[in-house]
C-alpha cells in the first residue's frame, strides 16, 4: 500500500485512538500515563499466545497473537501523542519514520522481545520496530486496520457495559470477548461503511443479558 493510501489509515486510526483515551479520561494527554509499560506488558502476553516454553508442548496460537501485536498498537499510538502536535502530523510523523522501511527476517519472540526492550529503555514507542513484530507475525498492514477498528469498538463496547467501574463480563460461552472478536471480524465486511456498527451488534448479540 502506498504512502498517499496509507496516511488515511493512519489518521482514522489515530483519531480513533484519542477518542478511546478521551472516553476514559476527558484529559488524557494530560494524565502522564505510561503508555510504554502497557506496551511491554502486552509483549510479554503475546510470548504466552506464541509459546515459547520449551519444557511443555505449546502450539502458536497465531489468531491471538495477531490481536496482542493490534493491543500494542493502541498503546503504541499512544505513546506518540503529544500535546501541540495534531493527528496529522502523526500520521506524517509515522510515515517519515517507516520511509524507506525492509523487513527484517527475525522470529516473533525476537521481534517482541526487541520492543519490549525499547519500550523499557527509552519509556517511549519505535513505529519501525513494531513494524518488525507487525511483519514477523504475519499481519499485513491492511488486516492491522481491520483488526484494530475491531478491537476499538471491543474497547468501546467494554467502556459501555461497565469495563472501568468494574462491571464488565469478560469470558462469554467459556471464552474471552478477544476470542468472539475474531469469529465477527472474520465475518464482517470491512469494506462496508458500517463496518464499525456491524462489529458492535455482532458483539450486543453475543454479550450475556441481564
Amino acid at each position: 500500500m502506498s504512502d498517499s493510501a496509507r496516511r488515511p489509515a493512519f489518521v482514522t486510526m489515530l483519531g480513533l485512538q484519542n477518542s478511546m483515551n478521551t472516553k476514559v479520561h476527558s484529559d488524557w494527554m494530560g494524565q502522564g500515563y505510561a503508555w510504554y509499560r502497557a506496551a511491554w506488558i502486552e509483549c510479554g502476553e503475546l510470548m504466552d499466545h506464541y509459546g515459547y516454553k520449551w519444557w511443555k508442548k505449546q502450539q502458536p496460537d497465531l489468531a491471538q497473537v495477531q490481536l496482542e501485536v493490534v493491543d500494542i498498537w493502541h498503546f503504541g499510538m499512544s505513546a506518540l501523542f503529544r500535546e501541540g502536535v495534531d493527528i496529522d502530523a502523526l500520521a506524517d510523523e509515522i510515515l517519515l519514520e517507516l520511509e524507506g522501511y525492509e523487513a527484517t527476517d527475525i522470529g516473533v519472540l525476537e521481534a517482541t522481545e526487541i520492543l519490549a526492550e525499547y519500550c523499557l529503555r527509552t519509556k517511549g514507542f519505535s513505529v519501525a520496530l513494531f513494524w518488525d513484530l507487525m511483519t514477523a507475525a504475519e499481519l499485513s498492514f491492511e488486516d492491522l486496520y481491520k483488526q484494530y477498528v475491531g478491537k476499538n469498538v471491543l474497547n468501546f463496547f467494554r467502556q459501555d457495559h461497565g469495563y472501568k467501574e468494574g462491571g464488565y463480563i469478560k469470558i462469554w460461552q467459556g471464552r474471552e470477548d478477544n476470542e468472539h472478536l475474531v469469529e465477527i471480524l472474520a465475518q464482517a465486511d470491512v469494506m462496508s461503511t458500517q463496518f464499525a456498527d456491524d462489529v458492535y451488534k455482532g458483539l450486543a448479540s453475543r454479550y450475556p443479558k441481564d
